[in-house]
Order: C-alpha cells, then sequence, then structure tokens
C-alpha cells in the first residue's frame, strides 16, 4: 500500500455504514465521508438513535433497515460484532455490494468460510481492515523483512482497553485477545517471516495467550496477546533475528491516522477497477483457520 498522491478520477463511492459504535464513530463514518474516493452514503445500526449520531456530522441517510441500505449503497462498510458482520455480510454480497471488512471475518471458523464463499460466488470486491497494513512504516518493514534471512521472531499486542472503557464489548470480553488482536499479529508474522504453516497455543485468550508459529521456512515465531493489561499505551511490536543484525517494527511512534486516506484510496481503487487487493475476504479466511488452529491446540492441551 502506498501513500495517494495521484489525482482521484472516478466518482466517488457511495458506501453505506452498518453499526454505529464507536469504532464506526471514531474511524469508519470520518474516514468515508471524507473522500474523495469515497462518500457516506447512509447509516444502518440496530439502535436508531446511534446512527442518527452517527451520520449527522456527515449529512449521511439514516435507513431504517439493512434493506434500505442496500438500496442507497454501492459498496457496505461494516464496524459490528464478528456475529453480526458473519450474518449480514453475505447478504450484501449476495446483492452485488462490494465489502470493507472488519477483522476477524466471524466468530468461528464456520462463519468465517460463510462470508469468503459468498464473496466469492458473487464476485464482488472485498477488503479486510487491517489497520496496520494501510502504514508507510508497515511497508517498509515488510519490505526489509522480504530481503532478510530470517530464524526466528518475538512479537506482541498488548492493551488494556479489555479492562475497561467503550472497547470492552461483549464479543471483546468473551473471546479476548486471539479473535480481536489476533489477526493483526498473525497476518504481519505471516507476511514478514514467511508463510505460517502451524500454530499452538497456551494461556487464556481473555488473559494472557502466548502463539507460537512454525513458517513455511523453517523459522519459528513467537506472538504474546493480551487485551487486558495496565500498560501505558498499546504494545505493538515485532523483532526478526537471523544471522543479520535484527530487524525491528514497532507502532509506538506511528500516527494511525495516515492509515485512513491509504486505506480508503485501496479501497475504491479495488471497487473501481474490479480488482481487490491481498487483504481480501481469501485472506480473513486464511488468518481464522490460523486462529482456529490456535483454538483447538489449546483445547487439547487442556484436555491432556
Amino acid at each position: 500500500m502506498t501513500t495517494p498522491s495521484a489525482p482521484w478520477t472516478y466518482p466517488p463511492v457511495e458506501v453505506g455504514l452498518v453499526g454505529a459504535g464507536p469504532w464506526a464513530r471514531a474511524m469508519h463514518g470520518r474516514m468515508l465521508a471524507a473522500g474523495p474516493e469515497t462518500a457516506l452514503s447512509a447509516v444502518w445500526a440496530r439502535r436508531p438513535e446511534a446512527a442518527q449520531e452517527t451520520a449527522a456530522p456527515y449529512g449521511a441517510r439514516v435507513a431504517a433497515s439493512f434493506d434500505e441500505l442496500l438500496d442507497h449503497c454501492e459498496a457496505v462498510a461494516f464496524a459490528v460484532p464478528p456475529a453480526v458482520q458473519a450474518e449480514l455480510a453475505p447478504r450484501a454480497a449476495r446483492a452485488g455490494k462490494a465489502l470493507l471488512l472488519e477483522k476477524p471475518l466471524g466468530p468461528d471458523l464456520a462463519a468465517a468460510r460463510r462470508v469468503a464463499d459468498a464473496v466469492q460466488d458473487a464476485g464482488v470486491v472485498s477488503q479486510l481492515v487491517l489497520t496496520k497494513r494501510y502504514h508507510p512504516a508497515t511497508d517498509a518493514f515488510l519490505e526489509a523483512a522480504r530481503a532478510a534471512e530470517i530464524t526466528g521472531a518475538r512479537s506482541c499486542y498488548l492493551h488494556g482497553a479489555f479492562l475497561g472503557g467503550e472497547f470492552a464489548t461483549g464479543w471483546r470480553l468473551e473471546h479476548g485477545a486471539l479473535l480481536d488482536l489476533g489477526p493483526h499479529l498473525l497476518d504481519l508474522l505471516d507476511t514478514a517471516v514467511g508463510p505460517i504453516t502451524a500454530v499452538r497455543s497456551t494461556g487464556d485468550s481473555r488473559r494472557w495467550i502466548e502463539l507460537s508459529c512454525e513458517h513455511e521456512n523453517g523459522a519459528v515465531s513467537q506472538a504474546s496477546l493480551s487485551g487486558a493489561v495496565a500498560v501505558p499505551h498499546t504494545l505493538t511490536r515485532i523483532d526478526l533475528f537471523g544471522p543479520e543484525q535484527p530487524l525491528s517494527y514497532d507502532t509506538a511512534g506511528i500516527d494511525h491516522e495516515e492509515c485512513w486516506p491509504i486505506l480508503r484510496r485501496a479501497f475504491a481503487t479495488a471497487v473501481r477497477t474490479g480488482r481487490p487487493t491481498a487483504l481480501d475476504a481469501t485472506r480473513g479466511l486464511y488468518l481464522q483457520r490460523l486462529i482456529e488452529q490456535a483454538v483447538r491446540s489449546n483445547a487439547d492441551g487442556s484436555a491432556g
């Protein structure tokens, strides 16, 4: 992904937003309304008053139903819990709408497969909101990693949002960091180190969980995940080791505001050209398979 530079010459993509929670207000609505590549055409949420609050600053329509939202957009962005996304995204795909999807695709592998299958069957464009993949610093790290010989890697994604506040929501508290933070870190490790062939986990996803990953090239990586630890700021770090000096990636110094124009341009370009990026629903299903491996290995270990 690269920072947009050339003028946008296509008509803006009319995007309907599903969801009106904190993330929808803080990111999706604001990003989609900013243009010029997209326009926020409508908002639908199960709480009409929340939808009104999200839509009002941008003059977007408040849809009375999901079907009404589909009538007033050419693409749909989801900012809802995984189970809700897995229920509604296939309907949007069957209606011919491009999809901007949150991670994970669904609450489990079967639900994620239904989303990915619907996208493939309908032939619509899809894209995942893997936030950090849309930052120039991430591009630079991954480019450097491609040129490095990597023997092993250590990584972490840690924060305290599950301890309280607006992001301590039901599905996050139920499933924990593996389902919420795992897709980010697994995607980065898989891309930086090499395709992951096996994942094992230990610990409690609602408190602290450790992942051990085996990669196709023989490298081994480890990942620590928690959303329930008191840290001064979110810690997202990857260190790659090999015969040369370590290569490190740390998000502490990056400005996430730089991600949104890149994400928006990538999605709109994919919609207008019909060519999705590599971060599509197929990628989301791949990441969900890795998460399922981790879940099963932990359950098998506990049973033993």
